[in-house]
């Protein structure tokens, strides 16, 4: 019994995985190229992202800092403070909903873009995030889950027509946030490819 519940947690992921590619392949496209802008403009990428996902932001900026697959220069990221993904964590004693919001504004620049990662999207701190990204004039590329309506959250309500929005369609956390992890491969190769050219990499 435990060991087909935990084939299906494999089944249900290659199944995400598989349909997301083509769902999200577009958004992500858009994504590598807002990001590449950015960087050869002498810009920077800000980072953000609750509990799981802060850690997921903290590497994506150590990839885009150092290497995803390839020797390269490095690239500007900065991964902001991380902070509880409990969800009553702009209640409990610690938790600051305006953290990454205080670090926007001391840090972005016009030009910037804000990476944020929240798969209900409806983080109350990368909420604030994108609003103070917004004040400084930087453009957001928001990672998201949900289906139907709600999909995105309040995080994919603010965002505005020149952000970019990546939204996994699936309502498990633990399944957006696998998503999410391939999203941001996919982000680091595809800046790759368009700096280095696109040759392959052994395994």
């Amino acid at each position: 019994m435990l060991e087909q519940r935990i084939q299906q947690h494999f089944i249900d992921s290659a199944d995400l995985l598989y349909q997301g590619g083509a769902a999200l392949s577009k958004p992500l496209s858009q994504a590598v190229q807002a990001l590449l802008a950015c960087v050869t403009s002498g810009g920077k990428v800000l980072a953000c992202g609750a509990g799981v996902s802060g850690l997921l932001a903290a590497q994506f900026a150590s990839q885009f800092v150092n290497r995803f697959e390839r020797e390269r220069p490095g690239l500007a990221a900065l991964a902001l403070a991380g902070i509880t993904d409990d969800p009553q964590a702009d209640t409990r004693q610690g938790a600051d909903p305006q953290a990454f919001a205080r670090a926007l504004r001391a840090l972005g620049e016009a030009g910037d873009v804000l990476l944020t990662l929240s798969p209900s999207g409806e983080s109350a701190a990368v909420l604030a995030a994108v609003q103070a990204a917004h004040e400084r004039e930087m453009s957001v590329v928001a990672l998201t889950g949900g289906v139907g309506s709600g999909a995105g959250g309040a995080v994919g309500r603010a965002l505005r027509e020149t952000d970019v929005h990546i939204c996994v369609p699936h309502e498990r956390l633990p399944r957006v946030h696998e998503a999410h992890l391939i999203a941001l491969h996919c982000l680091c190769d595809g800046v790759d490819a368009q700096l280095l050219g696109e040759q392959e990499v052994s395994a």
